[in-house]
């Protein structure tokens, strides 16, 4: 079975993609992860989020993808014993030497991070001499590339299929180095292809009716090309996005394991059905990346302008009271009575209409303002505990 990897930046996350259809996830744990700036897991979180995976027959990879400079060693052999002694199943480092001390001194797997640019047969059978379980490829393949390599494949392949594209080579950028003197490689990313820039040519300002200037790619988006991955024989179909939203991650992997499971089903829908599905969670514009050639103009992101956020999720099913038709639901976007609701879950999707709202104190609300705030309403409709709720 092909495995579907969601990205999870906390543990709430991490139950949500698991519940929505996740194989596996992979988290940053707070030390050696090229994440530092997300919500990244303590001990103890790894600990219940290993619990919760294994619980539901899903596995947890944790990056230690830093490039790693000598001061970065000390403590590293303790620091996988530990994630080990977790339940962690799997590592994912571009670094030999910490791969080399995965195999050596654990029995998790250890996977070789996209960072590592593998890019051609050569650089798989190094790896796969080191004793490396799994190589994450470059993000840089084409699928006739990908063909070549799974023709030959001797090793657990997995590939990006959605999320975000560096400007730079598997995400090797120095522009956050330079620009802001935080370390890209070692956790620092200041996200610097996405500021906002003058351009010049020859002391002349090209952009003037806009003000700025992006360079940053259009995200991935493999949901067209997913049956030729398939049946190349691709083991892990990997989705970006650590810092993404509770309801970025639940869209995603939700439509993914649609499109697996329809597609294994023989029911594969028009592949807009499923687009449709992703265009609801927060997203820039998407292209297929690589996968179907050298990237055009048509791939990049210049004008910010293009970016859709949404606003359409409003909250996080808690609980339902069979008896009494009561939800209690956690706040997470503005919303009023009275309102048509989707009610998106891992085991169903419908449509309600709302009447009045209320709050702890069962005092009627005008709406539903506060972050996180609890509210209350009734529906006939029985929903279940993680139901996230959107506008219709």
């Amino acid at each position: 079975m092909i495995e579907l990897l969601a990205p999870a930046g906390d543990l709430e996350k991490l139950k949500i993609a698991i519940l929505y259809g996740a194989n596996a996830v992979f988290i940053g744990g707070v030390k050696f992860s090229l994440r530092s700036r997300a919500s990244n897991f303590t001990l103890k979180d790894i600990e219940e989020g290993c619990r919760f995976a294994h619980q539901h027959n899903a596995k947890v990879h944790v990056t230690c993808n830093i490039v790693m400079h000598e001061i970065d060693i000390e403590g590293i052999i303790e620091y996988l014993k530990t994630l080990e002694e977790a339940g962690v199943d799997a590592i994912i480092a571009s670094s030999p030497s910490i791969l080399k001390l995965v195999i050596k001194h654990t029995k998790m797997e250890a996977h070789v991070s996209t960072q590592a640019s593998v890019t051609n047969q050569e650089a798989i059978a190094f790896y796969k001499e080191l004793g490396v379980h799994r190589v994450v490829l470059g993000r840089e393949l084409t699928l006739r590339e990908l063909e070549i390599l799974c023709d030959k494949k001797t090793i657990a392949l997995e590939v990006f299929i959605h999320g975000g594209m560096c400007t730079s080579y598997s995400g090797r950028c120095m522009l956050s180095n330079i620009m802001t003197n935080r370390d890209a490689n070692r956790g620092g990313c200041a996200h610097s292809c996405r500021w906002n820039y003058d351009l010049y040519y020859k002391n002349n300002k090209l952009n003037p009716e806009k003000d700025y200037f992006a360079m940053s790619s259009k995200d991935l988006c493999a949901i067209r090309v997913i049956p030729k991955l398939v049946s190349l024989g691709i083991d892990s179909f990997k989705i970006e996005g650590r810092m993404k939203s509770l309801h970025y991650i639940a869209t995603i992997v939700k439509t993914y394991r649609m499109l697996l499971d329809d597609l294994e089903q023989n029911s594969l829908k028009d592949f807009s059905y499923y687009e449709e599905k992703i265009a609801r969670a927060e997203n820039r514009p998407t292209s297929t990346g690589f996968l179907l050639g050298m990237p055009t103009i048509q791939e990049q992101l210049y004008d910010l302008d293009q970016t859709i956020p949404s606003k359409d999720f409003v909250g996080i099913v808690l609980n339902y009271d069979f008896k009494t038709k009561k939800a209690t639901v956690e706040q997470r976007n503005h919303f009023v009575p009275y309102s048509s609701l989707e009610v998106f879950g891992p085991n169903h999707n419908e449509i309600i209409n709302i009447t009045e709202i209320y709050n702890e104190k069962n005092e009627s609300l005008d709406a539903a303002r506060h972050a996180r705030q609890i509210i209350i309403f009734y529906t006939d409709f029985p929903l279940e505990k993680n139901d996230l709720l959107r506008l219709n």
